[in-house]
């Protein structure tokens, strides 16, 4: 009786730990991974922010368009001493005052347009963010997968491993084989034991990184489920030219150049004067409410003289600057096209190795079979027998390789075109 209930509490506490664990492992879709990234990706967050802090610097820019207003209430005692004795005056006064720029050589309109091109940097920072926040969460997506399918493969390794070592056995003890095949085969079966367990690290260690690509605070075991089949169009010869010209990280730099061309314009604006409106109303008295009004109207204009070549040296400066950007945005430009290319031929490569890789795969199959009757029956040796083994192992691995490098070359050329997080 006590022995059958230890044997049901047991068993209990296997199922419970069985399926705790089954539960914590979460099943994610490509789709599921770009969903949480985009929601909870720090990279991205914090691009959205600079995005933020760029209108609103757009906005106290354009703040100087309008009217300075300001309003004010005084009040004061003062209290005088003397030979005769001392005396309080009190002083009170409310008003409002304003401020309004006419002209300033259209400087401040032209640092609002360059705020404004400056918005666009910063939008187009984003996307080049969610580009690279797509590729490496494309690439640790990958990798689990791969880590996952590794899994099974070592497994089919490991019995191949398995099956040869009894085959092998068998004829050792039958005195048809010597003692430096069954170590071989031994070994071989150590090393199979040894890349199973191997992969298995490897699957938590990419769902660690996979869990870090979607911004998750708190890490919990995932399963991520999907294919190796390359989805984007690859048959025609895409225009890199045309592709290049809408690549965030160069749209990034047109954006910081134009911004660069108002800034230069603003820095020629400070050889104008500026001219600026004011007008004020007030109260003022002894008593409280102040009774007696005030009022002012009047036109200011300043002009600096001389400032020791300040003037020259910002328009310098702010050419300078749009120069600089002129050949940075030609350079980015080249470069981004020979990324396309570069990018653009890995992925054919890696597509057309798949191919040859499953044939390869297919026929290391079909002559593994046929070598191991060979090899039962004595029709060639343990050398020529344990290379067309090994050639089979081998070609197993390749195979997957293959198949996820071609995946990642995908997301390489995905990223290297500017295309964003949401990206189908």
């Amino acid at each position: 009786m006590y022995k059958n209930f230890k044997f049901f509490l047991a068993l209990i506490l296997f199922f419970l730990v069985y399926f705790g664990r089954a539960s914590a492992e979460e099943v994610l879709s490509w789709r599921d991974c770009i969903k949480e990234a985009a929601k909870n990706h720090p990279d991205l967050i914090a691009a959205g922010e600079a995005i933020k802090q760029s209108e609103a610097s757009k906005r106290q820019t354009a703040s100087g368009l309008f009217p300075q207003i300001t309003a004010n209430v005084d009040a004061s005692t003062a209290k005088t001493a003397g030979t005769s004795g001392s005396s309080t005056a009190d002083s009170y006064s409310y008003g409002v005052s304003g401020e309004q720029l006419l002209f300033d050589g259209l400087k401040t309109v032209n640092n609002v347009n360059a705020a404004r091109e400056n918005i666009k940097a910063s939008q187009q920072s984003y996307r080049f963010t969610s580009t690279q926040v797509r590729l490496r969460l494309r690439t640790a997506f990958v990798n689990l997968l791969k880590a996952q399918e590794l899994i099974h493969v070592a497994e089919d390794i490991v019995k191949i491993r398995r099956g040869n070592l009894e085959l092998i056995t068998l004829r050792y003890e039958s005195g048809l084989e010597h003692k430096g095949a069954l170590l071989t085969a031994e070994a071989n079966l150590a090393e199979a034991d040894f890349e199973l367990a191997q992969a298995k690290r490897d699957v938590e260690f990419s769902q660690r990184q996979l869990s870090k690509e979607m911004g998750r605070k708190e890490f919990i075991p995932m399963v991520v489920k999907g294919d190796f089949n390359v989805t984007v169009p690859a048959s025609q010869r895409p225009n890199l030219e045309s592709i290049a010209d809408n690549n965030p990280s160069l749209r990034q730099l047109i954006a910081q150049k134009n911004a660069a061309a108002f800034s230069l314009k603003s820095a020629y604006a400070n050889f104008f004067p500026t001219v600026s409106g004011q007008a004020g109303a007030n109260k003022s008295s002894a008593h409280w409410l102040p009774q007696g009004d005030q009022w002012n109207l009047g036109l200011s204009m300043s002009l600096p003289i001389f400032e020791g070549g300040l003037r020259t040296a910002q328009v310098s400066q702010a050419q300078g600057l749009l120069n600089q950007l002129k050949e940075n945005e030609r350079s980015a430009r080249d470069e981004i096209i020979v990324t396309l290319e570069q990018t653009w031929v890995a992925l054919q490569d890696a597509i057309d190795n798949i191919k040859v890789q499953y044939k390869q795969l297919i026929a290391t199959e079909e002559r593994s079979k046929i070598a191991e009757v060979e090899y039962a029956t004595g029709f060639i040796t343990y050398d020529n027998w344990t290379i067309i083994e090994d050639n089979l192992v081998s070609a197993k691995t390749r195979y997957l390789n293959a198949q996820a490098n071609a995946l990642l070359a995908e997301a390489n050329w995905i990223q290297a075109k500017g295309e964003v997080l949401e990206y189908e």
